[in-house]
């Protein structure tokens, strides 16, 4: 029976062509879609590493203008013992500008031994752990004895963990960053990955260096852990008491979940518009594939009156029918897969392999469920011919 088919679509390859050349290019865009969505379900799985419930987050522009470090350091621990006095206000900590969700990067390279990574810089104080509930999973946390510590203290997150160290214990060990290459610095613990830039982004190699009194000079934004009971008259009462405080500053208060759903709208933009291109593609592959098919029928009627009146039934003759579509897609399939493994081979654009190899079995299943339902009801209208009507009019 195969090879019967087979002939039948060799004698028809020009047209048949045409048809294969539009589902290959339908699972390429499918394959696309996929991969996105595979992507971001498996960074959505992931836990999110951070508690952003009830944080705020306070920018401000540096108002106080001095040179004297002491001085500016003694500011800003008296607005900070001004904030954390009031009642809601749970912890506070002076952050550098990439704080969860800010769409801002800090980066540099990390190295170890004769391995470089590049990772994201966070800038943060000892309370950064409290406000934020970080899980420390190896080592320790910065604490007051690390500002007169030998060497420099780091802190590094699971991936970079894996990446630069494998399975061996980064705690005591000592790295460089590219800035400073002269200058070592020791890791003194290994936190959890956090999705700071979203749900459906991948968490990048990461690490955390203890602010200084003079990070003061280049600092703006401050993170807020306020009680869940906290409103917007709360808020108002928070900004008043800062503005007071810093005159002459402006002042705008941000609540880390808005920022959240902000980003992540933000992440998913690629995949709204991949997924209309691909919609739209694939209804012109569906009604074209429908199309062919019908005409197909009605240029075929003598053939399949023939088929019934030798004793074909009308059930395997909507059965060649969809199996000559089935056959076409497989076709398609087979040089679009062949591109397809390309990606995890040659590992584009840095994602895993089990990411393409889901998206190809998934986009490999929607092709065939695609040209299955659209050959189903040509197939059952070649199935209700009447032999003496098809002859007859042949």
């Amino acid at each position: 029976m195969f090879r019967h088919l087979f002939k039948l679509i060799w004698n028809k390859k020009k047209q048949n062509f045409l048809l294969i050349s539009e589902m290959f290019v339908s699972f390429l865009v499918i394959f696309a879609v996929f991969t996105l969505l595979v992507y971001y379900y498996q960074n959505y799985r992931t836990p999110m590493g951070i508690d952003y419930e009830n944080v705020w987050v306070v920018n401000y522009t540096n108002s106080y203008k001095t040179e004297n470090t002491d001085s500016l350091a003694q500011f800003y621990e008296t607005l900070r013992q001004t904030v954390k006095s009031l009642p809601q206000v749970e912890e506070i900590s002076f952050s550098s500008e990439n704080f969860p969700f800010s769409m801002s990067t800090d980066g540099d390279g990390l190295v170890y031994n004769k391995s470089r990574e590049q990772v994201d810089v966070f800038n943060v104080e000892d309370s950064y752990k409290d406000v934020l509930k970080i899980k420390v999973l190896d080592g320790r946390w910065f604490a007051s004895q690390d500002a007169v510590a030998k060497e420099r203290p780091v802190i590094i997150n699971e991936t970079l963990k894996k990446k630069l160290f494998g399975n061996e214990n980064p705690v005591g060990k000592l790295v460089r960053f590219d800035y400073d290459e002269k200058t070592k610095v020791k890791v003194i613990g290994v936190v959890e990955d956090a999705k700071v830039k979203g749900d459906y982004v991948k968490v990048d190699p990461g690490s955390f260096v203890r602010l200084d009194t003079g990070s003061f000079h280049q600092l703006g934004n401050i993170l807020i852990r306020i009680s869940p009971d906290a409103d917007a008259s709360f808020e108002g009462h928070l900004y008043k008491t800062i503005s007071n405080y810093m005159k002459n500053s402006n002042i705008e208060i941000e609540h880390l979940v808005n920022k959240r759903k902000d980003i992540n709208y933000f992440s998913l933009v690629p995949m709204i518009v991949l997924s209309i291109v691909a919609g739209f593609l694939v209804v012109n592959v569906a009604f074209g594939l429908f199309g062919v098919l019908w005409y197909n029928i009605n240029k075929r009627r003598g053939e399949i009156g023939l088929r019934r009146a030798i004793g074909a039934s009308g059930k395997s003759v909507s059965v060649q029918l969809v199996s000559e579509s089935m056959i076409l897609a497989t076709l398609s399939l087979i040089i679009g897969s062949f591109f397809a493994v390309q990606f995890p081979l040659l590992n584009v654009f840095d994602l895993p392999a089990g990411v393409y190899i889901t998206a190809i079995v998934l986009s490999v299943i929607f092709i065939y469920l695609l040209v299955f339902i659209c050959s189903l009801y040509p197939g059952k209208q070649a199935a209700s011919i009447y032999p003496a009507v098809a002859l007859h009019e042949e």
